[in-house]
């Protein structure tokens, strides 16, 4: 059975027809043509495949696309945020796989709190719901640090030599 119904991703308007259980990541993938929504473990544990839905970090793996019916999902691609030049500030990036699902998890927590960066516990709960192999953490952590309204640079390095 398919389920024919509009699905509201970054601003625009996609017609889609799935299978009734098709996840949202392949819906984002192979329907809607996002592919920086990434597939890893598909279980929900690695947040690779992490979007916002009306605000809020899903993972996408988890869910299916009918129930994004009315809703607004954001991806990667429709990201416009200083945290994605902290990440290349900070080399918070290194194999890339795990980049998307990080960046949409930190803005989605921005914006509904961005006092999280001043919570070092809370900011390392929040970052490590998401599985990195290359970079181990320091470095998004430093990004998302530094991102925030209100702390200054998008680097949050003091300078040359300094231990970050």
């Amino acid at each position: 059975m398919t389920v024919r119904f509009a699905l509201h991703v970054n601003g625009r308007t996609h017609e889609v027809d799935v299978p009734a259980r098709r996840t949202l990541a392949d819906a984002l993938r192979e329907d809607c043509g996002l592919t920086g929504t990434h597939l890893g473990c598909e279980h929900g544990v690695c947040g690779a495949c992490t979007v916002l839905v009306d605000g809020e970090a899903v993972r996408s793996c988890l869910m299916f696309a009918v129930q994004c019916e009315g809703a607004q999902v954001r991806t990667v691609e429709g990201l416009d945020h200083p945290l994605q030049e902290a990440f290349s500030q900070e080399h918070a990036l290194q194999c890339g796989f795990c980049t998307p699902g990080f960046l949409m998890l930190a803005v989605g927590a921005l914006e509904a709190d961005p006092s999280i960066v001043d919570d070092p516990e809370r900011l390392r709960e929040l970052l490590t719901s998401n599985l990195c192999r290359c970079t181990g953490y320091e470095a998004i952590r430093r990004a998302v640090s530094g991102s925030s309204p209100g702390t200054g640079s998008a680097s949050g390095r003091s300078g040359p030599g300094t231990p970050r």
